[in-house]
């Protein structure tokens, strides 16, 4: 009884092994090992550096961050021969905070690409997209 169940593991582990989307090179398990990592260091540096984010109340400029998609995109041969073995474009809303003076707190957005190497992951600005699909506007 045993021995038909080993077999019917040891089947379904080879296939999952085999399971990786082409052109997807791995990093230890999980190429986007790190990415939340990544996603909060670029939320803060919006609440450091986002005009909307100015007016700081209790150390604080900026609230309501939700990442609203996040897409994987295709790496292209060029990118592939600089190393890039993952690559995701993010959008992030989010509002200031109230003023003082009662004044509703100003919304913002920002766009970014991040691209993982052996190295690991670098983060650059991108062009607006649709909050929903992640697709250029």
């Amino acid at each position: 009884m045993i021995r038909p169940l080993l077999a019917a593991s040891l089947a379904v582990l080879s296939l999952s092994a085999c399971s990786k989307p082409a052109g997807t090179a791995a990093v230890g398990s999980d190429p986007y090992a790190g990415l939340e990592r990544e996603i909060i260091s670029w939320r803060n540096h919006i609440e450091a550096s986002h005009p909307a984010c100015a007016v700081k109340t209790d150390g604080k400029g900026c609230e309501s961050f939700q990442v609203t998609c996040k897409a994987q995109q295709e790496i292209t041969a060029d990118e592939s021969a600089k190393g890039v073995i993952a690559q995701v474009i993010a959008a992030m809303t989010f509002n200031g905070r109230a003023g003082a003076d009662g004044a509703s707190g100003k919304p913002g957005s920002s766009f970014s690409v991040f691209s993982r190497t052996a190295e690991g992951w670098t983060r650059t600005d991108a062009s607006p997209v649709n909050l929903s699909t992640c697709a250029p506007v």
